[in-house]
């Protein structure tokens, strides 16, 4: 039997005005940190503690825009902040 690939549905997702100024400061901050000579993953992690309520997509895409990442490399830093967030949040 050939296995069928199923393709998602991409959902639009509505982002009120309050969600996009929150996303466009994050990525204000991250650029910023940037430009102060910090390392991507202490911008990666402003982005996403400022935006971790948001769908993965959206913090991913502000870590591509705000810390200068891939996108391969965005996600890779979108699971690891996720991971050490979720530590800091449990201490």
């Amino acid at each position: 039997m050939a296995a069928k690939k199923q393709e998602a549905e991409k959902q639009s997702v509505v982002i009120g005005e309050d969600d996009a100024k929150a996303i466009e400061q994050a990525i204000a901050q991250g650029q910023a940190l940037i430009a102060q000579g910090k390392t991507k993953v202490d911008a990666s992690m402003a982005i996403y503690r400022a935006l971790n309520t948001q769908p993965q997509e959206t913090v991913v895409s502000a870590m591509i825009e705000g810390a200068g990442l891939t996108p391969k490399g965005a996600l890779t830093y979108w699971y690891n902040c996720r991971r050490k967030y979720a530590k800091e949040v449990n201490k």
